[in-house]
């Protein structure tokens, strides 16, 4: 006989466990002490990483570029400021007569100055015009005159511009510059002659208007090569 013990027949066998119950159509699946926050855990752990990467590769991009070094202010152009080139017009007095010069005017051209009247004691707007007859070199090729008329307050004009005269003036026949009185719209022609009373022969006959008389013409005398005002009417 033998001496090990004999188990009872219906003792547990020790070295295997209990099967669980088993549901029919149910397959057994193993239990897991962690559930399913182990795959989630490693998915956000994921998410971080890759998050702490594309932050951190920004800010080392951001880091290391250098903008560009702003463009200089266009550069604006000031223009310089221009001189005044007009010639200073020139006074006449009893001291220093002159003028103008022999060689500055071309025939009809002109040349503003200001008469300073003695008997008077006033200032004058004047003209010189260089006559297209005449020589320049002497008196008779120049013709010059107050620009305000000989009775009023109005102001004569020297129009050069023949079609100024034809629409202003409404005179058409104008061959040559005249002189004007846009207040009574009289013409003066600077080649003919008219007689005042005391039968004084004077340049500057009407052709058209109604003014009393010529302007006041200006005296000259020539010097060497200076034109001298001397005295107005």
């Amino acid at each position: 006989m033998s001496d090990q013990p004999t188990q009872p027949p219906n003792a547990p066998n020790q070295r295997f466990k209990a099967d669980m119950p088993q549901i029919p159509g149910l397959a057994a699946t193993p239990t897991r002490s962690a559930g399913i926050g182990g795959p989630l855990l490693v998915i956000a752990g994921l998410l971080a990483v890759l998050a702490a990467v594309f932050i951190g590769g920004k800010f080392f991009a951001k880091s290391h570029h250098t903008d560009p070094p702003p463009a200089p202010p266009a550069q604006i152009d000031i223009p310089a400021p221009v001189a005044d080139i007009t010639p200073a017009v020139p006074v006449a007095t009893e001291q220093d007569p002159v003028i103008a010069s022999v060689t500055e005017l071309k025939p009809w051209a002109s040349k503003r100055f200001t008469f300073r009247n003695r008997m008077t004691n006033e200032n004058v707007s004047a003209i010189l015009v260089r006559l297209p007859s005449g020589s320049p070199a002497q008196a008779s090729g120049y013709w010059s005159f107050s620009l305000k008329a000989a009775f009023g307050t109005c102001r004569l004009e020297y129009v050069n511009d023949l079609q100024k005269i034809k629409s202003d003036y409404g005179y058409s026949q104008a061959k040559h510059p005249m002189v004007g009185n846009p207040c009574s719209r009289t013409l003066f022609d600077p080649l003919r002659y008219a007689t005042i009373p005391g039968n004084v022969l004077v340049r500057g006959a009407m052709v058209q208007g109604s003014d009393l008389r010529p302007p006041l013409g200006v005296e000259l005398k020539l010097k060497g090569k200076d034109i001298l005002a001397i005295r107005m009417e």
